[in-house]
């Protein structure tokens, strides 16, 4: 049977148009719909990691969308990201990580992965999905992070221009070093298509790939 609703769990509203975009280009088969709660990132950040009790509430939030009428669940934020395991062990439905497909590319692209993250409680579960991929797959990568500090403030205060600076500034020590670069938050993907226009090491970002994934998964058209 062909799904015919996803939602999407966020923790910032500057992703609600991103995937929004993304979905209408590749699941327009699909009805959407989003769920925001900002203080799960915000809690996350203060307690310099994800909670037994965040993971509850986005364990909550999933099983809400699904009560809700959806048919699959795609959580957007990588800071919470573990909680989707936990998740997976509850329920039945398909639950989507947005940065399992590129983790999954990026490790089949190269062994010199870097990535660049705009808040430390990004950074630490992408590494370790990374690891947690690439030992799956067998293959030995070395992990190089670049954390954008004061990049995330500045997409919150509505700043891009601050952020997407931050942002590059981190680009240009891994272009150096990487032969693949991830993008560890979904926010940043809009500095990914300029910066692939300049040559250099692949950029990943997640949204796109995600919903590729999500479209192969759920059968979408089929």
């Amino acid at each position: 049977m062909t799904l015919k609703k996803l939602a999407f769990v966020h923790t910032g509203h500057v992703l609600i148009p991103v995937f929004t975009k993304f979905a209408q280009e590749l699941l327009p088969e699909f009805e959407i719909f989003h769920m925001l709660d900002e203080s799960l990132i915000r809690n996350t950040i203060a307690a310099q990691g994800l909670t037994k009790a965040t993971t509850r509430r986005v364990v909550r939030m999933i099983e809400s969308a699904h009560e809700g009428g959806a048919d699959a669940v795609m959580v957007t934020c990588s800071s919470i990201g573990p909680a989707v395991v936990e998740a997976r062990r509850l329920f039945d439905f398909p639950i989507l990580r947005v940065d399992e497909a590129m983790a999954k590319e990026a490790v089949r692209m190269g062994t010199r992965i870097g990535v660049a993250a705009t808040l430390r409680t990004t950074l630490e579960p992408t590494i370790a999905l990374l690891e947690e991929t690439a030992a799956a797959a067998g293959r030995n990568v070395e992990i190089l992070p670049a954390l954008s500090e004061g990049a995330f403030d500045a997409v919150l205060a509505g700043d891009a221009d601050t952020h997407d600076r931050i942002v590059s500034e981190s680009l240009t020590r891994l272009r150096k070093q990487a032969d693949v670069i991830v993008l560890a938050q979904a926010s940043m993907a809009g500095v990914a298509s300029r910066w692939e226009r300049n040559g250099g090491p692949p950029i990943l970002s997640s949204p796109e790939l995600a919903l590729q994934s999500a479209r192969e998964m759920l059968g979408a058209g089929r």
